[in-house]
């Protein structure tokens, strides 16, 4: 029986802020998630650090709390966002009546925008379709979702934070209307436990509604389908927004050497409803095509689908009709002290969301910290010194790209293990600079129960070549390292590529099959790792 004074429900960015912020105020809190960190929502979305431009007409609150939290961010998580700023761009197809709207609306919300002629348009970004009307500057960026995660569980910890992945959420536990305790099960070995705790905070996303069920609780969250389109080019060098009513696939955001296509909005059938379809891929070509003619000459990386946790009061209120800002459900008013979730909202808005939880928590708990996850950095920068130490053994793009993934304290103990061995310099993913100190240190972590794991710490098999080339490898480093977990090998490669090949299934054709056909005969050839030939003995 484990013991803390919080349990929050959740391990997306909005749980493992109110895990850091609680943390930073000096209570004692362990955060709970059914998989693995990072493996919903906060993952499956196109990046885009809001400036609020999207949400300036529609929903004026929540352009404002974009475009607050946007600085914030840039501040305090600047390892985590590329400033790559932003254009809004009406096409022929698009109302000029809603241009006008557009640009008052964000002046009154204070987003700053600023009027660019087509022709300096075209020239900073020449892929756009030469017939476009209007362009408009705004302070949209990209931000890694992994990233950030990751970073501000490694900050919790520091405070003393606890984390346990792979960890369901049986019941919520109580005595006379006063919560006591969470009952979980191991999702590996099906073991029961029970943590005692005052205060339980459902930070679930769209489960959301699946954990207040269990504390018999009815909250409104419908999950709300999105897929997204990644290409191996970058097409743009900014995020290039279609200046309309928020609709399907008027979203590019560049990440690195790729560009995020994306989003399409329809009614999930279920929280972990994430496979996405040909036909929504197909739909998002058509659509993207409007402001990038030539969309379909750029090569598909793969395909992902996530879904939004939208809440509404209003049972009826569905899809691009939803609220995207976020609510705090106290279900004291329901009976049950102990017990808030929070639901709604967006990444971009992930911090205030925890901080605003945090608040409330703390003065049940009569807790006067103040917040500061405003201010405070969430990770360390490398020293100068530690830079240069790991310039000695990493790439020279690999040495900021290493950082920034890593932060001082995840950095200097790479390095340590390279220095101890210099053998793990070797990359064993080209495609996204990854070491093979990086994926041990990555799979010796306590939330670390498969590849894949690693790989959402790491970026490893998410770049040009899919894990057709870094996942023997991987798996060989990771058996070697003698991990409980990591025995099976036929296990892990299983579970790895198969979880590259739901994105690459629904873009099969050009080279996006040539690759599959080669990762095919790596694997299920050379490798037989379905036992599907049988050897002479």
């Amino acid at each position: 029986m484990q013991k803390a004074t919080v349990v929050v429900i959740g391990g997306g960015a909005t749980g493992v802020g109110i895990l850091r912020d609680l943390c930073m105020r000096g209570v004692d809190t362990v955060l709970v998630e059914q998989r693995d960190l990072a493996h919903g929502t906060s993952s499956r979305y196109h990046g885009l650090l809001h400036s609020g431009g999207r949400y300036a007409v529609k929903d004026a609150e929540a352009g404002k709390e974009c475009i607050e939290e946007n600085i914030i961010l840039r501040k305090i998580g600047r390892h985590c966002v590329e400033a790559t700023e932003g254009f809004f761009v009406r096409t022929p197809e698009d109302s000029e009546d809603f241009e006008v709207k557009w640009v008052e609306s964000c002046r009154k919300v204070g987003i700053p925008v600023t009027p660019l002629s087509v022709q300096e348009a075209l020239r900073l970004e020449p892929n756009l379709n030469t017939n476009i009307k209007s362009v408009y500057r705004i302070p949209d960026a990209a931000i890694d979702g992994f990233r950030m995660v990751w970073q501000n569980v490694a900050s919790a910890r520091k405070y003393g934070g606890r984390v346990l992945t792979y960890t369901e959420v049986i019941s919520i536990e109580s005595v006379n209307g006063q919560v006591v305790g969470v009952k979980v099960r191991n999702a590996f070995n099906g073991q029961i436990d029970i943590i005692q705790c005052d205060f339980v905070v459902s930070a679930a996303g769209s489960w959301a509604g699946q954990i207040a069920e269990k504390a018999g609780i009815k909250v409104n969250v419908q999950p709300d389908r999105g897929t997204l389109i990644a290409f191996n080019h970058r097409i743009a060098s900014r995020v290039i927004n279609r200046l309309r009513p928020a609709a399907d696939g008027d979203i590019f955001v560049p990440h690195g050497s790729i560009t995020i296509l994306g989003t399409t909005s329809s009614e999930a059938d279920r929280p972990d409803d994430t496979v996405p379809s040909t036909a929504e891929i197909i739909k998002l070509l058509d659509i993207g095509a409007v402001l990038f003619e030539n969309i379909r000459d750029y090569r598909i990386l793969r395909a992902f689908t996530g879904t939004r946790p939208l809440y509404s009061a209003d049972p009826n209120a569905k899809g691009r009709g939803a609220s995207r800002n976020f609510v705090i459900l106290d279900h004291a008013d329901q009976g049950l002290k102990g017990f808030v979730s929070i639901v709604g909202g967006k990444f971009t808005t992930y911090r205030l969301m925890a901080e605003k939880v945090t608040d409330l928590v703390c003065s049940y708990l009569n807790v006067k910290t103040e917040c500061r996850t405003a201010i405070e950095p969430i990770i360390e920068d490398p020293s100068p010194k530690l830079l240069a130490k790991a310039k000695l053994y990493f790439p020279a793009y690999g040495t900021n790209l290493a950082a920034s993934r890593l932060g001082a304290d995840g950095l200097e103990q790479v390095v340590k293990r390279i220095q101890q061995k210099p053998e793990k310099s070797q990359l064993l993913c080209e495609c996204e600079n990854v070491t093979l100190a990086e994926v041990e240190e990555a799979a010796s972590d306590s939330t670390s129960y498969m590849l894949s794991d690693v790989r959402r710490k790491t970026r490893m098999g998410m770049g040009t070549c899919q894990g057709a080339f870094c996942t023997y490898r991987s798996v060989g480093a990771v058996d070697a390292t003698g991990l409980s977990w990591s025995q099976d090998t036929n296990g892990l490669f299983k579970e790895f590529l198969q979880a590259r090949w739901n994105g690459i299934r629904p873009v099969l054709w050009g080279n996006v099959i040539k690759e599959a056909e080669l990762t095919r005969g790596i694997y299920d050839a050379t490798l037989n790792i379905n036992g599907a030939i049988e050897y002479e003995k």
